[in-house]
């Protein structure tokens, strides 16, 4: 793991998990990799700051045993991740360490100091060549394809690499290792030769492409909270604040498990350790919708719990999002969830504090926004030089303290993310699922993609979705008004408008994460069940008096309620629709 660099230092000081190191000889950059050598031991750790012969690392270790004078040895190399075959199904620490290999020999914990190779090098990959000798490449274009579980892998030109290089040598179609040399190019009057696998720094954005485009398409989720209410664009960004319990996980699995993407990378940065077991313990089981096999199979998982070193915290998010990057440069869809950035602001707020900057708001480093918006900038649709189109879609949870929604992180990251779904703890205490609050969360994409909305779901599609929210905001005003002065206190049409929005929250924004029809609802029946309900919400209903009114509503809000547990296709499901538009057509005199 050590390089042969010239470069060595000596530690002169020790601040829990940061140590100052003394350059004997040789010089250091940022973000440089560094081993300090402890009882036998080699402990990773990444420069941080330089001033002079001075520099100060984050260890990504337990730091007891080290002491001053101790050697360190500078690599020579960025933190970087291996990319290439056989990431599909891993379940990696921050580090990008395989945790299956790693040996556990200190009780609960796993011992220090171990770093093994991230892909396998025995395995055995049938490779099948895509460009030819002759062919000019740019960075990222493909040379190759490996079946990857249930996609194409393509192995790609050095990602690195500046100027156009010419295929001197590629092998045929045949079975190789990962080290195996498959290709030989030559850029800049050299000749190089590739593997299928290489490295890359994770804090540098991968910009191996064409161009990079504005996002306009719907990422299905299959939450018809999300996909009508507040949509996130394929390629977009999206934060999803909340309490602790208000079902933030539950709600990660879903998006896991229905999104319209390829492939889907699970950040795990800072949480509960039972969590993250139940997310390794769980995908292995799900049928995937998508392949129909195994949803660990196109899933990645960087675990980082809260009991592990929480300098490797930040390392989590990079290695997740260039991971991303890679499988975008495939021409695929990727979905990476973040789980949770406050965890990684407070590592960034804990190496703050021990370098003595100047703190900004609650104590986070003056730097905190524009790390936030380094990282969901590396989101985005791009076009690869093959005119072929891969995209990034980041979700990120935020998890304020008490809820507050006005704390540095949350207000940092609203700045850059497209879609907000701030999730409420009032609905998760009243047990509606998803708890997203549909009067404080919002999305930019809905006007930026109103013309493909439109064009794909329905003609009238986004005056419908704005009609039905100003009628959630009226009825919430009129419940305002009831708590204070009673039902008796308000008109019957506001009582009227009060009913039609618990009818649209109840039976449209609420889902059953525990059955297998509503826990996921497609495009095409969401567009006609939002539209039977907007005859609904819509239609001018007649009635005597106040009970009446919530006879009515109450036998029509069960009717709704109860079709969305009957496929569309079932005698069941048209008996109930035949139902609510014989209602509907009563105008409010059919009362049951």
């Amino acid at each position: 793991m050590i390089d042969s660099s010239s470069t060595i230092g000596h530690v002169v000081g020790i601040n829990g998990n940061m140590i100052i190191v003394e350059i004997d000889e040789g010089s250091v950059v940022q973000n440089e990799v560094a081993f300090v050598t402890v009882d036998d031991m080699n402990l990773k750790s990444e420069v941080i700051k330089v001033v002079g012969k001075r520099c100060y690392l984050q260890v990504f270790e337990d730091t007891t045993g080290i002491s001053v004078g101790m050697k360190v040895n500078f690599t020579g190399n960025m933190l970087a991740v291996e990319i290439g075959p056989g990431l599909l199904g891993g379940i990696y620490d921050g580090l990008q360490n395989p945790l299956g290999l790693l040996e556990n020999k200190q009780g609960f914990f796993l011992q220090r100091g171990q770093y093994k190779d991230a892909l396998s090098r025995e395995k055995i990959w049938k490779f099948m060549p895509v460009a030819k000798v002759g062919d000019k490449l740019n960075a990222g274009e493909w040379l190759g394809e490996v079946e990857e579980n249930f996609i194409t892998h393509r192995i790609l030109a050095p990602l690195g690499m500046h100027g156009r290089a010419t295929v001197k040598e590629i092998v045929p179609e045949g079975d190789y290792k990962i080290t195996d040399i498959i290709a030989k190019i030559e850029i800049n009057g050299k000749i190089v030769p590739l593997t299928m696998f290489q490295e890359w720094p994770v804090k540098k954005a991968m910009k191996a492409y064409r161009e990079r485009i504005y996002p306009e398409e719907l990422l299905i989720t299959k939450q018809r909270i999300v996909d009508s209410m507040f949509p996130v664009a394929r390629g977009g960004t999206a934060c999803i604040p909340g309490p602790f319990g208000a079902g933030k996980t539950v709600l990660q699995h879903l998006l896991s498990k229905y999104s319209s993407v390829d492939i889907v990378i699970v950040v795990a940065c800072g949480e509960r350790a039972g969590e993250v077991v139940e997310l390794i313990h769980e995908f292995p089981e799900i049928k995937d919708p998508k392949t129909g096999g195994s949803l660990m199979d196109r899933t990645i998982i960087i675990c980082n719990t809260s009991s592990m070193p929480v300098a490797a915290r930040e390392a989590s998010v990079y290695t997740g999002i260039a991971l991303a990057e890679y499988y975008r440069q495939m021409g695929l869809d990727v979905l990476v969830l973040a789980d949770s950035t406050s965890r990684w602001a407070q590592a960034m707020r804990e190496m703050s504090g021990r370098l003595e900057e100047i703190p900004g708001e609650e104590a986070f480093p003056a730097y905190l926004e524009s790390r936030i918006a380094g990282l969901y900038e590396r989101a985005g649709l791009v076009t690869l030089h093959n005119g072929e189109k891969g995209a990034v879609t980041l979700i990120g949870t935020v998890s304020p303290a008490g809820g507050n929604f006005e704390e540095p992180v949350t207000q940092a990251t609203l700045k850059v993310v497209g879609a907000f779904l701030g999730l409420s703890r009032k609905r998760s205490d009243e047990r509606k699922f998803p708890a997203i609050d549909p009067l404080d969360s919002y999305s930019l994409y809905i006007n930026q993609m109103e013309d493909s909305l439109n064009r794909d779901l329905d003609k009238d599609w986004t005056s419908m979705i704005n009609r039905a929210r100003d009628i959630l905001k009226i009825g919430s005003e009129v419940g305002k008004m009831m708590t204070v002065v009673g039902e008796e206190g308000i008109s019957l049409d506001d009582l009227i408008l009060y009913l039609k929005s618990e009818l649209l929250d109840f039976t449209y924004l609420q889902q059953n994460a525990f059955d297998d029809i509503d826990c996921a609802a497609d495009v095409e029946r969401q567009v006609s069940d939002f539209k039977l309900l907007f005859r609904a919400l819509t239609s001018d209903f007649s009635f005597e008096t106040k009970p009446d009114a919530r006879t009515f509503f109450t036998a029509l809000q069960d009717k709704f309620y109860q079709k969305n547990y009957y496929t569309t296709d079932s005698s069941e499901f048209s008996k109930l629709v035949g139902e609510i538009e014989e209602s509907l057509a009563s105008g409010g005199s059919h009362l049951v």
